[in-house]
């Protein structure tokens, strides 16, 4: 049996964008942002094209100071920055719980399996019906700029969420075309905090032992 192709998320978000652009739409997008660092470079090159309802969303983000800290930064970052379209900022529930009671029996699961993918899920399918009750003609992710995280996988769940909740998924793949780079240019230039882990107790432990072994 052949290997299964192997999607370009980047080049089909550019097929979306040239006909958005073709038929002359400025269409409104509900990004769901993780943090200021990761949206910096979305939120430059999807203004271009959008009007952008930004949504900061992540129950995963076990520690509430952290999590208000990481939101105080996106709105700081979203005022400052000059966008092509109108940008608005919207912080939304803490709800640690959620993520918890969802984490239950996966806390010794390394970053990147399955507890990852269902908070993937989680925080997406919430954003899905923000965007759904904003009237929003689309929604995607900030999380596809990390190195870390799994593209394919993300834009899987994206979409079938999209079709379960009644809103199309934008693809994505921002870490391509120097995106990522483009993030810590971004985020030197505007003096942004920028943290070593994702935003669980669990994701953190492993940043902390890592730390440890390099020293």
């Amino acid at each position: 049996m052949s290997a299964p192709v192997k999607r370009n998320y980047q080049k089909e978000l550019e097929v979306i964008l040239d006909r958005l652009e073709k038929e002359g739409r400025v269409p409104t997008l509900l990004l769901h942002s993780c943090c200021a660092p990761c949206s910096s470079y979305v939120l430059e090159y999807l203004s271009k094209h959008f009007r952008i309802l930004d949504y900061y969303y992540n129950p995963n983000i076990t520690d509430k100071d952290e999590y208000k800290k990481r939101s105080r930064e996106l709105d700081r970052l979203i005022r400052e920055m000059p966008f092509d379209n109108p940008v608005s900022y919207t912080e939304g529930k803490y709800e640690p719980e959620l993520f918890f009671r969802m984490a239950r029996g996966l806390e010794e699961v390394p970053e990147g399996g399955e507890r990852c993918m269902r908070c993937f899920e989680l925080r997406l399918r919430e954003a899905a019906r923000e965007a759904v009750r904003r009237n929003a003609d689309f929604f995607t992710t900030s999380l596809t700029i990390s190195p870390l995280k799994n593209a394919a996988k993300l834009n899987e769940i994206g979409m079938r969420i999209g079709e379960e909740e009644g809103v199309p998924y934008l693809v994505s793949d921002f870490k391509k075309k120097n995106g990522f780079k483009r993030s810590t240019e971004l985020s030197e230039e505007y003096g942004l905090y920028r943290q070593n882990y994702c935003g669980c107790i669990y994701s953190k432990r492993e940043a902390d032992r890592r730390e440890q072994q390099r020293n």
